[in-house]
This record gives C-alpha cells, sequence and structure tokens, in this order.
C-alpha cells in the first residue's frame, strides 16, 4: 500500500502593521484585538511592557510569549525575526501552543519596511508557511505631511502598503489639508485603500496577498536592494564569520530598525511623584520649545495628587495628547518614567528642564542614564 502524499498546511496570514513614530499603531492594534476577527493571532512586536498593552496581557505562555486578554499570543522578536517566525512554526506544529490563525508583525516607528518584506517573501521555507497578505501602515492625519517631508522611512511606509489608515483625523483643522494628505497619500501609492482609524477590522487586516501592482516603481528597487544586500551580507557573514562581529555586520539584516543619525532615544524618570502643575508646564514648555524635534513622547507618570493611578503620556511634534488615567501600576515599578524619540535633539536639552521643573541638579539622575544605553529597546 503507498502511502499517500502529505498535503502540505495552508499558508498562515501574515499582516505587518507599521507607520511612523507616534502615527498611532498601538491604539489601532489595541482595538483590533478586542475583535472576534483577531481570535487566535499571534502578535509579534519588539518587546514587551509597551504601555498601551500591558492591560491586555494575561500570563506567561512560554519563555518570551504571554497570553492577552483577547485570546492571542503575543511574543517578542528575539534576535532576529525570521528565527522568530520559525520558531513559533516549530512550536504549533510541535502543539507546545495552540494552532494559530494569523501573525500580525508590529514594527517599531523607524522601521524600514523592506527587509521586513523581503525576510518573509524571499525565505525558501517562511515564503511557503506564511502569506503575506499585505502591509497596514498608519498615517497620522495631523503631522503626516510633516513627516512625510523629513523622514524617508515614512515614505517607504506608506509606498509599500496595501492599505493606510488615517489615525487622528479628527483633530485636523479644516478637511482641505486632510484632503492633500489623502491625495499625497494617493500619489504615493495609487494602488493602495485609504481608511479611517474606525474602519471595521476586517477591512482593515484582510485585503488580498501583497504585491506589486499599483505600488510606485521604487517599491520593486526597494526589495531588489534588499536582495542584493542580504546576498553580499550572507557572503561577507561566511567569509568572515569568525572574525567580525562589530556594527558593520549588522547593519541591515540583523537590525530591521535602521534610522537616521540625528535621532536618539532617551529616558527621564523620577523617584517621587509629580504634581499635575509641575508636569503640565514641563510639557507644555518642551512641546511650545521643542515641538518639531519631539517624534515621540511616551510615559507613565505618578502624579503628586494620585500616586496609586498613574497617568499615560502621549504626544508627536506639537500634539501633547489628554493624558489617560490607568486603573493601577501595570508593574512593581512605580518611577515616574517618559521615553523621548527626538530628531536633531540632544539629551541634555531635555533633561536640563526636566530637572528644572523638578528641581534637581541635572547630575541627579542616574536612572535615567541607565536606562538611555538601548535607545532601540525604547522605540516603538
Amino acid at each position: 500500500m503507498t502511502n499517500a502524499p502529505m498535503t502540505p498546511p495552508a499558508p498562515i496570514p501574515l499582516t505587518i502593521l507599521t507607520g511612523f513614530l507616534g502615527a498611532g499603531k498601538t491604539t489601532l492594534l489595541n482595538r483590533m484585538l478586542k475583535d472576534p476577527a483577531l481570535q487566535d493571532s499571534v502578535v509579534i512586536m519588539n518587546e514587551f511592557g509597551e504601555i498601551g498593552l500591558d492591560h491586555l496581557l494575561v500570563e506567561t505562555v512560554d519563555e518570551g510569549m504571554v497570553l492577552l486578554s483577547a485570546g492571542c499570543l503575543c511574543c517578542t522578536v528575539r534576535g532576529d525575526l525570521i528565527a522568530t517566525l520559525e520558531d513559533l512554526l516549530r512550536k504549533r506544529d510541535n502543539n507546545r501552543i495552540l494552532p494559530f490563525k494569523r501573525v500580525i508583525i508590529e514594527t517599531t516607528g523607524l522601521a524600514d519596511p523592506a527587509p521586513i518584506l523581503h525576510a518573509v517573501l524571499y525565505h525558501p521555507y517562511l515564503s511557503m508557511r506564511y502569506a503575506v497578505e499585505g502591509v497596514v501602515t498608519v498615517v497620522d492625519a495631523v503631522n503626516g505631511a510633516q513627516t512625510l517631508d523629513a523622514h524617508r522611512e515614512a515614505v517607504k511606509q506608506a509606498a509599500v502598503a496595501e492599505r493606510i489608515v488615517l489615525a487622528k483625523s479628527d483633530l485636523v483643522q479644516g478637511q482641505s489639508s486632510l484632503a492633500k494628505l489623502q491625495e499625497r497619500l494617493h500619489q504615493l501609492n495609487p494602488g493602495a485603500t485609504i481608511l479611517k482609524a474606525d474602519a471595521p477590522v476586517e477591512s482593515i487586516i484582510a485585503g488580498g496577498l501583497f504585491g506589486l501592482d499599483g505600488k510606485i516603481a521604487d517599491v520593486a528597487e526597494w526589495l531588489k536592494t534588499e536582495a542584493v544586500e542580504q546576498a553580499e551580507h550572507e557572503s561577507h557573514a561566511h567569509q568572515h564569520s569568525h572574525h567580525h562581529h562589530h556594527d558593520h555586520d549588522h547593519h541591515h539584516h540583523h537590525d530591521v530598525n535602521r534610522h537616521d543619525e540625528r535621532i536618539r532615544a532617551f529616558c527621564l524618570t523620577s523617584d517621587q511623584p509629580i504634581r499635575q502643575g509641575t508636569l503640565d508646564m514641563f510639557l507644555d514648555l518642551l512641546r511650545s520649545s521643542q515641538g518639531a524635534k519631539l517624534l515621540r513622547v511616551k510615559g507613565l507618570v505618578a502624579l503628586a495628587e494620585d500616586p496609586e493611578r498613574p497617568v499615560v503620556i502621549h504626544g508627536v511634534q506639537h500634539v501633547i495628547h489628554v493624558p489617560a488615567v490607568l486603573p493601577r501600576w501595570p508593574s512593581e515599578d512605580r518611577r515616574s518614567r517618559i521615553v523621548f524619540i527626538v530628531d536633531d535633539l540632544e539629551r541634555e536639552t531635555v533633561e536640563k528642564l526636566w530637572n528644572a521643573f523638578l528641581g534637581r541638579p541635572a547630575i541627579d539622575q542616574p536612572d535615567a542614564a541607565a536606562l538611555s544605553d538601548n535607545p532601540l529597546s525604547l522605540r516603538r
């Protein structure tokens, strides 16, 4: 009796969720994860501890993997995206985790999507097991035009998308500027569907496989460039595997979040609760004096008026959103900490202002210095 050939498993839909710093990816992902359409999904992100997702975490399932309250799994990129995707398949095939039905990769705000796409589309094994259902790019309707002018990554994120989600459109002053942004996005990516952030989750997450039809010619060139650089990288690594382990070898594909040299990230902290008025004045002065350089401001702050309920700070450039209040601290760490991702702005400038409002000398900041050593881990 001849054994019938095994039928290969159906490819697992995979969606890349991207968008520049502060565009609204985490807010959109929060809403999507509450929708039944995303049950039995896996969310891949660079790190746990994102303030916007903490309230969705339920329990640890495995090392580097947690269960979300929506029934989805969430795991971290542990060094390399390809290794993470392969590890998920092994665990799924060996029944070590539930057979998830979809994968969502949430990139950092500074990520160039081309190497992420290339990693899946052209990998001999992953391309058979995963079906890239396209890129969903979140664009900040308030700061979108300025961001496209200033950052090449934002242009790439919009140009490769199947679906572009306009966030914060309710904050736009006048419909003409919103219409101009939509027209610019259409010229940049004629084939993309442009949606509002409150669109049905099914229309955001699914819309056919990734393809080059309808996209500007640059997209194909970016992917071709990634293929050439990947081949050169693998050849170089093979020839010098025992001798070269410095940044040159990791420039592209071990770091999919490559970024402009002017962009830096740091974290400022305070062990003591901060008065509401002090926080408001600090943020207002920082916004008015350095707004254009503030790519992202995000943090948890203990207020002196109610230290048991931290407030969540969100800001992008000249817009500082009304703080949200959490019912409790998400971890045992109850320090106030605010992460800044900035463009051409020195840490010392912000730190001096921070210390002045807190009434302490600038050198009294040991924890902030320690937390700023690994800026990539702070980016989202």
